[in-house]
């Protein structure tokens, strides 16, 4: 992908840290504003990107966005996960052959391009209705959801259920009565459910239609004790017309027995997007086996047991007439493209990511060209290429997102500029390869965004961004360890801050005054230190005064701090160096807030299970998936390593084992073949039936 960084780790590190505030930010506008600036597939690039460089980065393992502050919460009894997502028949094809296991059923639904809604009924009646949020937690939208015309106040048989689905308006409502008020019915759908009354809305929720795709029973220790027995179906699609026969309407759904069905599907949705009753932006793939989701399990942010195919990206045309740059929480300076609006899928654009300045380098690009804007599924946009100089006439007839006429004027042919100062806190930069990075730790910018990325990951609610400036415009906080010090006096002291709302957010800080080391490691914000990586490296180490004794081993040279985070699996060099040289410019913030808050010794958490506590490397030829026997190992509690070492505790070596098998035996790691396996996983829960079907 053109923008990439290069080998350098300084580079890669400041790109990492880039996506994720992209995703961050544009996540709270999709979700928690309805207001995407940017497009869905492009969104998806930038994701799968970050994704490539650092698997357990946070962005990653967060579902939607927070909560605005000031909504009623709702934790989601089954947490609401996002897709894996593709483009291509070859991933399909991946996913129903390798990911799936070998299933042998799928079930396909249009991905209606709407908002996610859970309704929860309680004895067949309607108690709650709740958005996705960041995916554990969403807001209360009961009232708004009781507009919605075909959501049931009854289901008609007193059963205790989750039913998820998608809001979404009808094209022909929304050509009817609010083409002139929104750019698409999407985010009109978005804003109808978490609008506070009608008045302030700009769409009514009765306008809206509810289509299912899935529902989920709770066990019998959690459901009413008058709740009849859910049904206990074996496919999802039989569940799909029980929801249909208690009078929910279902998402349309087809069954297929494998990918080269799948992929004449896509093919099919394609042909019929543009006469859809809603918008589309693809087709959803499950397996349809209970069974089978369950041993296939999930990741932090997806089911493995599904795939969101997305139809290919919205192209069009328009001018640059400037660039803006902007500081991010690491110091990387990145430049915005200033775009005449122009309508791509549905939403008019008028900024686009240029990435950094490596990308205006590779694209030769000037103030006053015409250029090929492509918006990848609805939510991110992105200047892909230059079609020449524009002249005026490019710029007739376009109208900005609020419906006003476009007056702007097309600027003269000129190289852009790059920036020679700090454009938030006027301090030196310097160029880092294909970065412009600002070194001052004191900039506005970065202050504020790391402060806000610490409340983020310890999810102090109450912090949000308009809070954080105002905590930084006021003196109040200059890095994250004067939030610990904030009083009541000075916090009611601020604008629009009334005393409930004071005390909500010293209780938050109040109770992030212990840490384990994992959670701190994360919190600070690190290139490349996402929460499983932390708790790796939290898990060896054990206290903060062990790893600052290897920080200080590490800048006098000494190689065996390297050798100890490289003994973990999945670290390497590269991200030992890297996490040592994030701890050692942050040495002053460390020690501040070392002595502000209780940084507790990392323990290894306990995971039940009859294999919990024990590690496993799976290698050779065996009867089953490979994958298969890890999924099995890990739903019994035992640990998946890929390396041998003297740490490990089994080889489960199958036909040519190799190499592996040769170091297990000289270390003394005890191996051993399926049949073993087998034997020590014993009564293990992966061979019992589940206690209810989407159990987890």
């Amino acid at each position: 992908m053109a923008g990439d960084a290069g080998p350098d780790v300084a580079d890669e590190a400041a790109r990492i840290a880039w996506l994720s505030d992209q995703i961050s930010h544009h996540s709270h506008l999709y979700y928690n504003l309805a207001a995407p600036e940017l497009s869905d597939i492009e969104f998806d690039t930038l994701w799968d990107e970050l994704k490539a460089l650092d698997p357990s980065n946070l962005q990653l393992s967060i579902v939607g966005a927070d909560v605005d502050p000031g909504s009623e919460k709702v934790v989601h009894l089954f947490p609401m996960r996002s897709l894996d997502k593709a483009t291509s028949d070859e991933e399909i094809q991946h996913f129903a052959i390798e990911t799936a296991l070998g299933a042998e059923q799928f079930l396909s639904q249009p991905k209606l391009d709407g908002s996610a809604l859970s309704l929860e009924y309680r004895l067949g009646r309607l108690v709650r209705a709740a958005t996705r949020g960041n995916g554990d937690r969403g807001e209360d939208v009961t009232r708004n959801a009781r507009r919605i015309q075909n959501v049931p106040e009854n289901l008609g048989i007193e059963v205790d259920a989750h039913i998820r689905g998608e809001v979404v308006m009808s094209l022909s409502t929304f050509e009817e009565k609010y083409r002139e008020v929104s750019p698409n019915p999407r985010n009109l759908a978005a804003g109808a459910l978490r609008q506070k009354n009608l008045e302030a809305g700009k769409a009514d929720a009765a306008d809206l239609v509810f289509q299912a795709y899935d529902v989920r029973f709770p066990s019998k220790e959690v459901r009413h004790p008058n709740a009849v027995e859910p049904p206990h179906e074996e496919n999802d699609s039989m569940l799909l017309e029980w929801l249909q026969k208690t009078g929910i309407e279902v998402a349309p759904w087809e069954v297929h027995d494998g990918a080269e069905s799948m992929c004449t599907s896509t093919l099919d949705w394609s042909a019929k997007r543009e006469s859809h009753r809603f918008e589309i932006d693809g087709v959803v793939f499950k397996v349809d086996d209970l069974r089978k989701r369950q041993l296939l399990g999930m990741t932090a942010h997806h089911p493995r047991w599904a795939l969101a195919w997305k139809f290919p990206p919205d192209i069009a045309e328009t001018v640059l007439l400037g660039i803006d740059w902007q500081t991010g929480r690491t110091g990387v300076i990145t430049p915005v493209a200033r775009l005449a609006p122009q309508m791509v899928g549905g939403v008019t654009v008028e900024n686009a990511t240029l990435h950094n300045v490596g990308e205006l380098e590779r694209l030769s690009i000037k103030i006053g060209d015409k250029v090929r804007l492509v918006r990848r599924g609805d939510v991110i946009p992105k200047v892909e290429a230059v079609m020449g100089k524009a002249t005026k006439k490019d710029l007739q007839d376009r109208i900005h997102a609020d419906g006003t006429p476009f007056t702007g004027v097309l600027p003269p042919s000129s190289v852009p500029d790059i920036p020679q100062t700090c454009p938030d806190c006027q301090g030196p930069v310097e160029l880092d390869g294909a970065f412009l990075r600002c070194n001052d730790l004191s900039c506005t910018a970065r202050t504020v965004r790391s402060l806000i990325y610490w409340c983020q990951a310890l999810e102090m609610d109450g912090i949000g961004e308009k809070l954080a400036e105002q905590l930084d415009d006021s003196g109040l906080v200059r890095s994250i360890p004067d939030l610990y010090s904030l009083t009541m006096e000075q916090l009611s002291g601020l604008d629009r801050m009334a005393e409930k709302s004071a005390s909500n957010v010293l209780s938050e800080i109040s109770a992030t005054r212990s840490l384990s080391l994992s959670r701190f490691l994360h919190a600070l914000g690190m290139p490349g230190i996402g929460p499983e990586l932390a708790a790796s490296l939290s898990q060896e180490i054990g206290t903060l005064k062990e790893l600052l004794t290897l920080v200080k081993q590490w800048s006098d040279g000494d190689e065996s701090a390297l050798n100890r985070l490289v003994s973990i699996d999945g670290v390497g060099a590269k991200v030992a160096e890297q996490f040592y040289g994030g701890l050692s410019i942050r040495s002053e913030l460390v020690d501040d807030l070392s002595k502000a808050i209780e940084i507790t010794t990392e323990g290894t958490a306990p995971v039940g299970g009859v294999l919990a506590g024990k590690s496993f490397c799976v290698t050779g030829s065996l009867s089953r998936g490979r994958k298969e026997i890890q999924l099995s190992i890990k739903a019994a509690g035992g640990k998946i390593v890929t390396s041998v070492s003297g740490n490990l505790d089994y080889l489960i070596a199958g036909e040519n084992a190799g190499s592996k098998l040769s170091k297990a035996q000289s270390l003394g790691v005890e191996v051993l073949d399926e049949s073993g396996l087998e034997k020590l996983m014993g009564s293990s829960t992966s061979d019992a039936p589940p206690r209810t079907l989407f159990d987890y």
